[in-house]
């Protein structure tokens, strides 16, 4: 069975709600977290990305994490945050480009992680996982939730009440996006949500498969170290997200090659012949439709149909659009065998449109771009309920979370 539960949130004065709360810590760098810091003391990727105020640090050093903490008891002994007084759910909703999405903050069991409750369809790298459950440890909070969906059976219907008060914050970011939390205090209201989501016999994380994994692991760590652990403390849950699917879209996720694995473009070109049906196209354009895909080779855009004999129609992994491009051309074609590893290949989330993939060809610095169609919200699910793991880099959400707006202590 499937469990929420309310939390007592850390979270910032409602007027600096826009200015303390962040981007999440892994969409950008070193030296783009501390521009964007600039000017803004109290802004959350002082404790997120703690490494921009020790410039000689290594970023996944005791030092950092431990500046972190600091950073944290700082902006709460100053007032700029303060805790909940008693146990809440909360609204959040986002928009962008006049569409809205809305999620039910809560924490969830580190239990329901390990028992398959709450699905993932992505491995983790070791290094991420440790950095992100060395931050939750040292600073003793989940500063950004992990996103996760739910196939809807009259839970979001149950929230809509909630958007008739008044929000407790409501703001647009730098980046356009729009922001708005609500308060759930009520603990009728907070029962029967528990009871909904209790009758859900799972949920799928959509974003945040690192997070996860460290929020659940910091729960174990915790827990050995509680000799009169129980299972109900606060540490064994982590702070989530829970949007229905039917309010989420996937963005596609494109790839750029360095190099074509010494071929020439008209040799490549010949040989993706044999598996697709290749078009020209009169200019930038972005694929209509699954197993097609848009390449940008040479100052020339072709529309690209695999051809339907390439379709594993009974492997929904291997059925993937991002599948069949890794394993009928990257890899057979150009030599790039381990996308996770290799150099000779980057990623770019449809956020940043196609003309920066048409941009960086034009530079020399890539030898061609593969436009993709979005993965679905539908195969995603179909995967996790197979115990499946997608490829990676194989979707990309949007709008992004705010770090820092409702953060998660562990006691």
């Amino acid at each position: 069975m499937f469990s929420i539960h309310p939390f007592r949130a850390l979270r910032p004065k409602p007027e600096l709600a826009a200015e303390i709360s962040s981007l999440p810590y892994d969409v950008m760098n070193r030296n783009e977290a501390a521009k964007m810091a600039e000017g803004k003391p109290y802004s959350y990727l002082r404790v997120t990305r703690s490494e921009i105020e020790l410039p000689d640090a290594d970023p996944h050093s005791k030092e950092v994490y431990e500046h972190a903490k600091l950073n944290l008891k700082k902006m709460e002994r100053e007032g700029v945050i303060f805790q909940e007084e008693t146990p809440c759910f909360y609204v959040y909703r986002q928009t962008m480009d006049g569409r809205e999405q809305y999620g039910l903050v809560a924490c969830v069991k580190a239990d329901d992680y390990f028992k398959g409750s709450i699905k993932k369809h992505e491995l983790t790298r070791a290094d991420k996982e440790e950095d992100r459950l060395s931050h939750i440890l040292a600073t003793g909070a989940q500063t950004g939730p992990v996103f996760l969906t739910y196939r809807d059976k009259g839970q979001f219907a149950l929230l809509k009440p909630v958007f008739q008060k008044t929000p407790i914050y409501d703001f647009t970011a730098e980046d356009g996006i729009g922001h708005t939390v609500w308060i759930i205090d009520d603990e009728a209201v907070i029962e029967r949500l528990r009871v909904s989501f209790a009758s859900l016999p799972c949920t799928y994380i959509a974003d945040g498969h690192h997070r996860s994994a460290a929020g659940a692991r910091a729960s174990e760590a915790r827990a050995s170290a509680n000799s009169e652990h129980k299972g109900n403390e606060e540490y064994s849950r982590f702070l989530a997200i829970l949007f229905p699917s039917t309010q989420l879209r996937i963005l596609d996720y494109n790839r750029l090659v360095k190099d074509l694995n010494n071929q020439s473009p008209e040799d490549f070109l010949d040989d993706l012949s044999e598996i697709c049906n290749v078009e020209k196209l009169p200019g930038l354009t972005a694929p209509e439709k699954a197993k097609q895909f848009c390449l940008y080779l040479k100052g020339q855009w072709y529309k690209c149909d695999f051809q339907e004999k390439q379709y594993h129609k009974k492997d929904p992994v291997e059925n993937l659009d991002v599948s069949l491009l890794q394993n009928l051309v990257l890899e057979p074609l150009l030599g790039i065998d381990d996308p996770r590893t290799s150099q000779r290949i980057d990623f770019v989330g449809g956020i940043r449109g196609l003309g920066e993939l048409q941009a960086r060809v034009d530079s020399g610095e890539c030898a061609a771009a593969f436009a993709l169609f979005p993965t679905s919200l539908d195969e995603l699910m179909e995967i996790a309920d197979a115990d499946g793991i997608m490829p990676p880099k194989s979707t990309w959400f949007e709008p992004k979370l705010r770090d820092g707006l409702l953060v998660h202590l562990l006691d």
